[in-house]
C-alpha cells in the first residue's frame, strides 16, 4: 500500500542525503511497523553510515550506529511529508513514517473498491514464464497423490498471474514407457476387446494396471513376453501402434474430465511420445562430444557427471540415458523436451517443473547435462518439490501396489461430507444452490488441505481437519465470504463507496485492514518462493480478523456515518477472501 507515495518520499530521501554529501542508496526500501495504534513503515540507514565507514568518510571513533541515528535525525527533521502521512520520527538509526488511520483506511478500501477481482495483485512485469505440473501417465490411476501436483501447479500459475507474470500452462503426460508396455500385454492376454466403462475410465485403467503387475509379481517368467512386446513397440509395429493409440485415449478423456472437475486449463500439453525419437538422437549427440559413454551392448548409455566435472565428492552422480537394448527411458525424453520448450517459447524467464521432491537428484542431473551441453537457459530451469499426500495411517499411495484412493472417490466423498453440512447450517436453501455449495465446499476442503502446507512436507489427508468449519481449512474461508455477502445482501447495497472512518476504529477493524493491506505482500512472497501456502495462511488471517469484526462490530444497527464506513470495509473482505481463495483455485460461494 502507498507504494507510489513511498517511492516519491524514497526520492526525497536520496535529495536530502545528496545535499550533505551523504551516499545516497539506489533505491529506499521499507518494512512495515509493528502495529501500536498507527500504522506505519520504516527504513534505516545502517548500510549508509557503513559505506561512509568503508570510505574513511567517518570522524576517528564514530561508530556505524551512532553516524546512523544522525543521519536518521537529519533526514526526519528535513523530509516534507506527504498528504496521508501523520510523523516521522528518527529512532536508535532508524525512520519511521506514521500513517494517518483515516487516510490509511480510506486507502485500503479505496483500491479494494476499484480493483475489486484485482485487489492485491501486482503490476505487469513483461516477463513470461513457464509450470509444467500434474505430468500424469495414461494407462494408469489418477489418485490423490496426482492431485497435489495438480492443484500446486495450478495455484503456483495463479500466483504468478497475479504477481504480474505472463504465465505459460503446460502439462507432460507419460503415454509410452515401461507401465504402458505391461498394460497393453495385460490388456492382450487377458481382455482382449474390452472397453472401460462409461464414466469409469480412469477406474478401469487403474486397475488393468495393478493387475498386470500383480501378475508379473507372480510370475516373473513372463517379463520375457513384456520384453517382446516392447521391443515390437520399440519397431513400431502397426498393430501395437494401433492399440496403444486407442487405449491412450481412453486415459486421456479420463484425465479431461478430471481437470474439469478441478478447473484446470493447460496451454501446451506434451506427449513423452513426440520427443522419445528426438531423444535417442540427443544421446547420440551426447556420445559424440563426450557427455555420455556408450556401453552397448552389454551396458546402458551413461552419463557420469561428478567425473565429468572434476568433482571429488559424491554430488551429482551418474545416471543412464539409454538401455543397453536402445529403448528409452525417463532422461532419453526429458532431455529434448527442455530443449523443445525454449524453441517454442524463447522468452521464457524461466521453466519450472512441479515434480515430486523424491526426483530431486535427477532433475538436478538433468539441469546440469543441459548446462554442459551449452544451452544457455539452463539456468533458467527450476525444479518446484512437493512431498506426496499420505492416506490416514500413514500409507503411502502406489498406483502399482493399488492402494490408491482415486479421484472420483474422494469428490464424491468430499460432496456427501459437505452436503450434510450445508444441509445443517441452512437447509432452507434449494437443492440446486445445495448442490452447488456441497461442490464447492467439498472441492476447496481437498485443495485448501493440499496447500496449507510447506511444498516439502508430507500431507496425511484427514476428513475432519479438511472440513472444520472452525479451523484453518477452506471452508472456514468460505464461510467468511458468505458472511460478508450476506451483510451487504442485507443492506441492500452491494459495492457502497468507500469511506474515511470518522470514528476511534475498533482494534478489531484495524486488525481487518491490516491483514488487508498485507494481501499484496502475502503474493509478492508466494511468486517470489513459488509457496501457495503464503497466500493459505493470508487467506485464513483476513477470514479470522474479518470473523472478529463480525462478532464485535455492528454494521447494519449502528451511526449512519460508521454505518458507510463498515460497509465499504465489508466489501473490501469480501473481495479480499475471494481473491486469495482464487488465487487456491478455490470457489468463493454467495451462500452456504
Amino acid at each position: 500500500m502507498f507504494e507510489a507515495e513511498l517511492q516519491s518520499i524514497g526520492n526525497k530521501i536520496r535529495g536530502i542525503l545528496a545535499e550533505h554529501n551523504i551516499p545516497a542508496p539506489e533505491k529506499v526500501e521499507w518494512v512495515p511497523l509493528p502495529f501500536s495504534g498507527t500504522w506505519g513503515v520504516a527504513t534505516n540507514f545502517f548500510p549508509v553510515a557503513a559505506q561512509e565507514a568503508r570510505g574513511g568518510l567517518l570522524p576517528k571513533g564514530k561508530r556505524v550506529p551512532d553516524r546512523a541515528a544522525e543521519i536518521a535525525q537529519l533526514v526526519a527533521e528535513a523530509l516534507p511529508l506527504p498528504e496521508g502521512f501523520q510523523k516521522a520520527e528518527a529512532v536508535r538509526g532508524y525512520l519511521n513514517l506514521y500513517f494517518d488511520p483515516a487516510a490509511y483506511s480510506l486507502h485500503v478500501l479505496q483500491a479494494a473498491a476499484q480493483q475489486k477481482d484485482r485487489f492485491g495483485h501486482l503490476p505487469s512485469r513483461g516477463e513470461r514464464v513457464m509450470v509444467e505440473y500434474s505430468q500424469p501417465n495414461t494407462h494408469k490411476a489418477f489418485h490423490v497423490g496426482h492431485l497435489r501436483n495438480v492443484i500446486l501447479g495450478e495455484s503456483v500459475c495463479r500466483i504468478l498471474e497475479a504477481a504480474g507474470y505472463d504465465v505459460v500452462r503446460a502439462n507432460y503426460i507419460g503415454d509410452i514407457g515401461l507401465h504402458v508396455i505391461k498394460w497393453l500385454w495385460n490388456y492382450i492376454n487377458y481382455h482382449n476387446g474390452e472397453e472401460p466403462p462409461a464414466g469409469q475410465k480412469i477406474r478401469w485403467m487403474g486397475d488393468l494396471y495393478a493387475e498386470a503387475v500383480k501378475r508379473l509379481d507372480e510370475n516373473p517368467e513372463l517379463e520375457a513376453e513384456v520384453r517382446a512386446l516392447f521391443a515390437r513397440w520399440d519397431a513400431r509395429d502397426p498393430e501395437i501402434v494401433a492399440l496403444w493409440e486407442k487405449t491412450r485415449r481412453w486415459s486421456l478423456e479420463g484425465f479431461d474430465e478430471v481437470y474439469r472437475r478441478l478447473g484446470v486449463h493447460f496451454d501446451r500439453v506434451y506427449f513423452e511420445s513426440e520427443v522419445e525419437e528426438p531423444g535417442k538422437k540427443l544421446v547420440e549427440e551426447m556420445i559424440a562430444k563426450g557427455i555420455a559413454v556408450d556401453e552397448r551392448p552389454d551396458g546402458p548409455v551413461v552419463v557420469r557427471l561428478d567425473e565429468l566435472l572434476g568433482l571429488e565428492k559424491e554430488t551429482y552422480r551418474s545416471y543412464v540415458v539409454l538401455r543397453s537394448d536402445g529403448t528409452s527411458l525417463y532422461s532419453t525424453k526429458d532431455l529434448p523436451l527442455a530443449i523443445l520448450k525454449f524453441q517454442e517459447y524463447p522468452d521464457l524467464a524461466r521453466s519450472i517443473y512441479v515434480v515430486d521432491v523424491r526426483q530431486s537428484l535427477y532433475m538436478k542431473q538433468i539441469f546440469k547435462t543441459l548446462e554442459l551441453m551449452g544451452y544457455p537457459w539452463a539456468d533458467k530451469l527450476y525444479h518446484l518439490a512437493y512431498e506426496v499426500v499420505n492416506l490416514p495411517g500413514n500409507v503411502t499411495m502406489s498406483s502399482r501396489e493399488g492402494t490408491v484412493v482415486l479421484l472420483e472417490d474422494l469428490m464424491r466423498e468430499a460432496k456427501e461430507r459437505a452436503r450434510a453440512v450445508v444441509e445443517e447450517k441452512n437447509p432452507q436453501l434449494d437443492e440446486a444452490t445445495k448442490d452447488a455449495v456441497a461442490e464447492a465446499v467439498g472441492m476447496g476442503a481437498i485443495k485448501y488441505t493440499m496447500l496449507a502446507r510447506e511444498n516439502t512436507k508430507i500431507v496425511v489427508f484427514d476428513w475432519e481437519r479438511a472440513l472444520d468449519f472452525n479451523g484453518v481449512a477452506a471452508p472456514y474461508i468460505q464461510y467468511a465470504h458468505v458472511r460478508a455477502n450476506s451483510i451487504l445482501r442485507k443492506a441492500g447495497v452491494f459495492n457502497p463507496p468507500p469511506v474515511a472512518p470518522k470514528h476511534e476504529l475498533h482494534p478489531t477493524e484495524v486488525e481487518l485492514i491490516s491483514q488487508l493491506a498485507l494481501l499484496p505482500d502475502a503474493v509478492k512472497r508466494a511468486a517470489e518462493e513459488f509457496k501457495p501456502l503464503h497466500i493459505s495462511n493470508q487467506a485464513y488471517q483476513i477470514a479470522k480478523s474479518f470473523n472478529d469484526f463480525y462478532n464485535q462490530c455492528p454494521v447494519l444497527n449502528t451511526e449512519e456515518d460508521v454505518k458507510a464506513f463498515r460497509l465499504s470495509l465489508v466489501l473490501a473482505a469480501k473481495h479480499a477472501l475471494a481473491n486469495a481463495l482464487r488465487l487456491l483455485a478455490i470457489t468463493a460461494p454467495e451462500r452456504m
